[in-house]
């Protein structure tokens, strides 16, 4: 296999033909590297299954050299390179240019080897639905299994338009900060914009980001510790095991604390970088933690920056001043001008709040107006005397300029519960059982605490067959029923524990979910308990419900409880989602005496953390949270005069941070957030694609040419069997049958199915499988309707533009397919299709055109130089018109952005050249697209079969 690559050869990729031409840089072991100059892309494939087509032309054909079509007279090789003669000079195939046309259709028709016609047409119905999907706004994320959630696909939305995006995401907990900073990597990567990507997260969240990747958005991320390092290391002892892989998932503080393994993750170079949990990054003047110093030298090499935080700035500027420095240090460069600078935010704050309350400004109101608008005092004082006699369109008008005058704004998402909307009531249920009788109760259950949080790492065996907290879970599950019921607990051992002691004691359907278990196994249970006849109860471990949805229940059941109040809202977070159709129960027990017990009243009575989000949640734990675990440790009567006060001054506390943060809030940033996709184009288009994929049957049928059969399942699903597929390749269907969907409900209710989009994994390779193969690319069909001595050949083309990807050229040029006809006298036939009756008869019919390969040879390439020529004069008013709404959409975009920087300091000039950059690069780029013949239909009137010569 070795021998059939060679330095300087020039070959395609089936997979990707947009590509262009590549040419063989180097053999590294069981590899090849291929440099695709025309696209800017470099790509490493395995020898044995490389998706790759040797670039070798025939005497005939047409190749492209310094942007001239040549034809081909002669083809030498010498060694292991091909020349070619085209007219009085040889060129060597290094010479060739990058974009090549290249077709095997023509070959194929004229030996007489031509499909069904049913095979065409589904081949440029696939062509067409490749376009349509690549061109949707949508592109990246039409497959996301989410909810269309207005404001999350606004945040995405935004992300698009900037170049590079450069955003702190500071949402308030439960409102998805998650799937955003998803929406933007997914989207990111389809287009080009990103290649490589690194997300950094605590230890305890590595695998939580690798499923929400995996299972909404369909992106494979490698997850990187030092035993993955050290295993790439071993096989190639000089490598950075950091460029193995394109999209990485690490911990942050694995990659903080190993001097070697950060300066290869610099090294390595990114597109973009996402770092979640941010505040715990700590940065003062004097101080700089080693994760920061990490973080801060990434986002100095890699153009995107996702900073996620769910700490409102109120409760530390100097924290949320080291996080703003982090997107943009050089605007944010001095903590006590921008200490200065928030004042004054937050005093137009306050204006803009009465504005939007309809209230009155007054004269002091001018003051701090006319900083924002200097030289501007009289029209101010017009626009005011407006707003007081009651215009409202004055008053939004004013809104939005205070917004884009906003600094902080332009870097910086928050949204609000309150005002998103949409958010079930919480009613807690919370239970002091009675103190046991038998004392040993009590230590088993302090040393079961002790191991829940954190004191100790061995954890202890459990046996809840006689646990008080056993008899409360039957009754409690007796008095729901027959609702759903999801029961967390802190360990996969309690999981099996509780499972076990509920096969002795009660005949229940149970479903059970831990870290354990694959993702499949993951998979079918939570189908299992999304069954409506399936399990009443699901007993899941801590990680094993990250990033499920199981809106369909209301009840849940807390075995136990966190210490940290953020990890109890994400546990309350698994139902009381936007979407949520009930109000959601929240059953919790400790027994009296206990060490639960304390941690229990101090969450539920002194910071009412059942009913509500808590913002200040971190702040109270480091508050109180050593002083509350001494008091776990003593006996219940010694502790509960100290644990009294506890309570008091812990609702002190939060009520102060409470008033804090109420008292702090940035109305304008939140105005500016919730106008950030006003235009909700995303979700708009995502809407109608959805509506349309209810009835669209074409991933079934595309996955049927190649043998996967379907059956329908029930309402929206469908079970796919590889029994008879006809080739290797389609990964999900490798362990046999899989269910499937194109419905979104469906998918959102069941993460055990396939949610086949256009833009899935699957429905992708099967694309690239039939439009690099020759299924259907030569074509014959017998219409009667047609005049006796008839022909017409129709050359369907694909428009290519070869550019760098992350220009992002199908968005404006998208690789649909264009036909054009012409007749045997060589004239065009512009409105030409076949007869329907023509069609219908066709059926499966192959016809043998063997005989009639002589008249093909002397008929077919005169028809197919004219039909290159059609197709070139079609081709070009294509191209203009992308050109043109290409260049209105940059030039309405680079207005926008600049009539913004001038006031507005925090749009980066940087932003500003990004776009003007790539304006004139996507400008360069289309006028050299290129028309590429894909596939042939030769349509003749009945006597063309008895031709012989």
């Amino acid at each position: 296999m070795d021998k059939l690559f060679a330095p300087g050869q020039r070959w395609f990729s089936s997979a990707e033909p947009e590509l262009g031409l590549g040419t063989v840089l180097r053999l590294a072991g069981r590899q090849v590297q291929i440099v695709f100059t025309g696209s800017g892309v470099v790509r490493m494939y395995a020898l044995g299954s490389a998706p790759l087509l040797r670039a070798v032309f025939r005497p005939g054909e047409r190749v492209r050299v310094g942007g001239h079509d040549l034809e081909v007279a002669q083809v030498e090789a010498r060694g292991a390179l091909v020349h070619y003669l085209c007219g009085e000079h040889w060129h060597a195939e290094g010479e060739l240019d990058a974009e090549q046309p290249v077709s095997q259709a023509d070959s194929r028709l004229l030996s007489g080897r031509v499909d069904r016609n049913d095979q065409f047409e589904f081949r440029v119905e696939s062509l067409r639905r490749r376009a349509e999907a690549r061109a949707h706004p949508g592109w990246g994320v039409l497959g996301a299994r989410i909810d269309l959630v207005p404001h999350q696909l606004q945040v995405a939305e935004a992300a698009a338009a900037r170049r590079p995006p450069r955003l702190l995401l500071a949402d308030e907990v439960g409102l998805g900060k998650t799937i955003e900073a998803c929406l933007v990597t997914a989207q990111a990567l389809a287009s080009g914009r990103a290649r490589r990507v690194l997300v950094l997260v605590p230890e305890s969240l590595v695998n939580q980001w690798f499923v929400e990747l995996l299972r909404r958005f369909n992106l494979a991320f490698a997850i990187y510790d030092e035993e993955r390092c050290e295993s790439i290391e071993l096989t190639e002892p000089r490598a950075n095991p950091f460029e193995d892989e394109q999209c990485v998932i690490a911990s942050v503080d694995w990659l903080a604390s190993h001097e070697k393994r950060a300066r290869q993750a610099l090294e390595a170079g990114w597109d973009l970088l996402l770092v979640d949990e941010a505040h715990h990054l700590v940065w003062t003047p004097e101080f700089t933690s080693p994760g920061y110093a990490l973080v801060e030298a990434l986002s100095a090499r890699t153009p995107g920056l996702l900073l996620l935080t769910a700490t409102p700035e109120q409760l530390g500027l100097g924290g949320h001043f080291a996080r703003l420095r982090l997107l943009d240090p050089a605007r944010y460069t001095d903590l006590e001008a921008f200490r200065a600078e928030t004042r004054g935010y937050l005093a137009l704050s306050g204006l803009a709040g009465r504005l939007l309350d309809g209230e009155a400004l007054t004269t002091g109101d001018m003051q701090p107006l006319a900083a924002l608008f200097p030289g501007d005092d009289e029209h101010l004082a017009q626009r005011l005397g407006r707003i007081a006699n009651g215009d409202a369109a004055e008053r939004d008008a004013l809104l939005a300029d205070l917004v884009d005058r906003h600094g902080t704004g332009r870097v910086m998402v928050r949204n609000r519960r309150a005002a998103v909307g949409g958010f079930p009531e919480r009613i807690p249920h919370v239970t002091t059982l009675p103190a046991p009788e038998d004392p040993t109760v009590l230590g088993r259950l302090r040393a079961e605490f002790a191991h829940d949080v954190g004191d100790t790492d061995d954890e202890p065996e459990h046996d809840f067959t006689r646990d008080p907290r056993m008899d409360w879970l039957l009754e409690t599950l007796e008095a729901v029923a027959p609702a759903k019921v999801l029961l967390l607990c802190r360990s996969r051992a309690k999981v099996q524990a509780i499972e076990e002691a509920l096969r002795l004691r009660s005949g229940l359907q149970v479903a059970r979910f831990h870290e354990d278990m694959n993702l499949l196994q993951r998979d079918r249970n939570a189908a299992y308990f999304a069954d409506p006849e399936g399990a009443r109860l699901l007993v899941s471990s801590e990680i094993g419900a990250e990033g499920r949805n199981f809106q369909f229940a209301q009840h849940l059941l807390l075995w136990d409880l966190p210490l940290h109040p953020d990890m109890l809202e994400q546990r309350i977070g698994r139902l009381d989602r936007i979407g949520q159709q009930g109000d959601v129960h929240l059953h919790a027990a400790a027994v009296a005496g206990s060490a639960q017990e304390v941690l229990q009243r101090w969450l539920h009575e002194g910071l009412d953390a059942f009913r509500q989000v808590l913002p200040d949640g971190r702040e109270l734990l480091r508050s109180f949270g050593a002083e509350l675990l001494d008091l776990a440790a003593q006996d219940a009567d010694a502790r509960e005069p100290a644990f009294t006060g506890l309570l008091e001054r812990s609702r002190t506390k939060h009520a102060e941070l409470s008033r804090l943060i109420a008292e702090g809030r940035d109305r304008l940033l939140e105005l500016g957030s919730r106008g950030l996709g006003e235009a909700d184009a995303l979700r708009r288009a995502l809407a109608e694609d959805d509506a349309h994929a209810a009835l669209d049957d074409f991933p079934l049928r595309l996955l049927e040419s190649f043998g996967v059969h379907n059956e329908p399942l029930g309402p929206n699903t469908w079970v796919l069997d590889p029994e008879h597929l006809t080739v290797d390749g389609f990964e999900e269907l490798r362990q046999g049958p899989r269910a499937c969907t194109t419905d979104r409900a469906t998918a959102l209710a069941r993460d055990d199915l396939l949610y086949l989009r256009p833009d899935h994994p699957l429905v992708l390779s099967a694309l690239d499988l039939l439009v690099s193969g020759e299924s259907g690319n030569a074509a014959f069909l017998v219409d009667d309707a047609l005049p006796p001595r008839t022909v017409v050949l129709e050359a369907v083309n694909v428009i290519e533009c070869v550019a760098e990807r992350r220009l992002d050229i199908e968005r404006w040029l998208p690789p649909a397919p264009l036909s054009v006809a012409v007749d045997t006298r060589l004239q065009p036939r512009p409105d030409f299709a076949p007869g329907e009756r023509a069609r219908h008869r066709a059926g499966d019919r192959v016809f043998d055109l063997g005989p009639q390969r002589k008249v093909l040879a002397a008929l077919v390439p005169p028809m197919l130089e004219r039909a290159r020529e059609a197709a070139q004069t079609a081709a070009q008013a294509r191209i203009e018109a992308a050109l043109a709404a290409a260049a209105a959409s940059f030039d309405a975009e680079l207005a926008r952005l600049r009539a913004l920087a001038r006031v507005n300091p925090a749009v980066r000039p940087a932003e500003i050249a990004g776009l003007e950059a790539e304006r004139e690069a996507v400008l360069a780029a289309l006028p050299t697209a290129r028309p590429r013949l894909d596939s042939l239909r030769l349509v003749a009137s009945p006597d063309f079969l008895q031709l012989r010569r």
